[in-house]
């Protein structure tokens, strides 16, 4: 049997989602050759049923690699955030921060699409299995098939960002015991460019403007999700309408989708020559829309470490220090809002409403909040 030849490449990249894609362009951009892996066909994005909460830093990190979905992208001019059955709310407003939009909301395809549509055509290898990684002396070796052909390939520096790990003792996870049902409806009045982040003892629920359509986040324990999956469309509407409140109607609810919900860590962003971003190196609770932004920060940072001081292992131990603040503020932050609010006790109650009523009358601290929202760590302090 022949053995399969050997290929030498500077960066190898596990996933070519979104994440990966972003990195790869980030790298282009500076002048540096990756190759993108994964195991989907180009088109298997077009089936994904996700709305993406982007950031309006995020949207400047895309603009720079010419991969911001514009005619996508619908803008989030105000956030909403309440309690149901309780008092105190925060409005926060992109007026406040002299920009057109606090974040957007993107559909995953299309996301996806605006970034293949800046690869080479030789960036990616597309149905790839991955059969082995074997870690070396300056460089890591992985087998693969592809179109049942075996191919080796040898790389100063393997990066994934496949998605959300399966078991892995690196990772450490918290089960949320809840699972975040998505789907589209249509609001009556219109939705006013305004989102929505309504707490509820199930867990939060989420309306993010698409189009002429809100995306629904509908956050709830794993009895009550099957109930609401198993629901006709009017069951479904007013379920939710109940679980919202009267400020507005809904109609015309889409087809529906559900994710279980858990927080997960990995212990170290790097071993050796292998580096972990995006999902890879922490999944977090889709309260307030961090986690995707996180991941293309993830890829920015370790494009700008590479382009600045190459692939040796101090380069890469910069990389993992300076995303220690942003990726552990990140989860700690949707962590303790997802505990905090995620009941019905009364003490409690009382404390979130006061807190949301000094939030709002308490500029200073709101601009904290939002800035950490729309940039990150970038903002800090």
């Amino acid at each position: 049997m022949t053995e399969p030849v050997v290929t030498d490449i500077d960066i190898l990249i596990i996933g070519a989602g979104p994440v990966g894609m972003t990195l790869h362009l980030a790298l282009a951009a500076g002048g540096q050759p990756s190759l993108l892996l994964d195991r989907n066909s180009p088109n298997s994005a077009q089936d994904d049923p996700r709305a993406l909460a982007l950031a309006h830093g995020a949207r400047q990190l895309l603009e720079q690699i010419n991969a911001w979905p514009a005619r996508a992208a619908t803008p989030i001019e105000t956030i909403h955030v309440s309690q149901k059955d309780g008092f105190g709310r925060t409005l926060i407003n992109c007026t406040d921060y002299a920009l057109p939009a606090l974040g957007y909301v993107v559909r995953y395809r299309d996301l996806a699409a605006a970034l293949a549509g800046q690869l080479a055509p030789a960036a990616r290898l597309d149905g790839v299995e991955v059969l082995t990684i074997a870690p070396g002396e300056g460089h890591v070796t992985v087998s693969l098939r592809q179109a049942g052909t075996l191919r080796t390939i040898r790389t100063k520096l393997l990066v994934h960002a496949e998605g959300t790990p399966g078991d892995d003792p690196a990772v450490t996870v918290s089960d949320y015991d809840q699972h975040a049902v998505i789907a589209e409806i249509t609001p009556q009045p219109g939705h006013n460019h305004c989102a929505w982040e309504r707490f509820t003892p199930d867990g939060p629920l989420a309306l993010l403007p698409l189009g002429n359509e809100y995306s629904v986040v509908f956050t709830l324990p794993p009895a009550k999700a099957d109930a609401v999956m198993a629901m006709d469309d009017s069951a479904f509407t007013a379920a939710l309408q109940k679980q919202f409140g009267q400020r507005l109607r809904f109609a015309q609810p889409g087809p529906r989708s559900r994710f279980p919900l858990a927080l997960r860590l990995r212990d170290t962003l790097v071993e050796g020559h292998e580096v972990w971003i995006g999902n890879t190196a922490q999944t977090l609770h889709p309260v307030s829309g961090q986690g995707f932004n996180l991941g293309i920060r993830d890829a920015w940072q370790l494009a700008e470490t590479l382009l600045n001081n190459g692939l040796d292992q101090a380069s890469l131990a910069a990389y993992a220090a300076s995303r220690r603040l942003d990726r552990r503020g990140s989860a700690l932050f949707t962590d303790r809002i997802v505990r905090a609010f995620s009941n019905d006790c009364g003490p409690l109650k009382l404390a979130r409403g006061l807190g949301l009523l000094a939030l709002d009358l308490c500029p200073p601290a709101r601009h904290f909040v939002a800035k950490r929202m729309i940039w990150g760590a970038r903002a800090w302090p």
